[in-house]
């Protein structure tokens, strides 16, 4: 059975850093397309960023770029969101998806207070 799990949320004041992971089983992790989501407090939930299977795809929301970096270990199964200068709009439980097939994890939250 496909599985993500993502790791690495917490709380963190704003101007921080934080890194998730997301780590997959199940499937074939080094051949789909993998994305973070978000939903905010407000339950909307929203694109963040995407990296094609290779790694050297990206794709960000505007409200993260130059903020946030995604990228892929796929030796590990693994997928990564390294995000800086956080804000409080970030605020939001942060999932990983694949693409194929179509996954999504549990969620780790990620609290921004100023």
């Amino acid at each position: 059975q496909p599985h993500l799990v993502e790791s690495g949320g917490g709380l963190v004041q704003a101007g921080g850093s934080l890194r998730l992971s997301c780590v997959a089983s199940g499937f074939s992790f080094d051949s789909t397309t993998m994305r973070w989501v978000r939903e905010t407090p407000e339950k909307e939930r929203e694109f963040v960023a995407s990296v094609g299977w290779n790694g050297e795809s990206t794709d960000y929301a505007d409200s993260v770029k130059g903020r946030f970096t995604i990228s892929r270990d796929n030796a590990k199964s693994t997928l990564f969101l390294q995000m800086h200068s956080l804000r409080r709009e970030d605020t939001a439980v942060y999932y990983c998806q694949a693409a194929r097939p179509r996954t999504t994890g549990q969620g780790t939250q990620v609290t921004v207070s100023s």
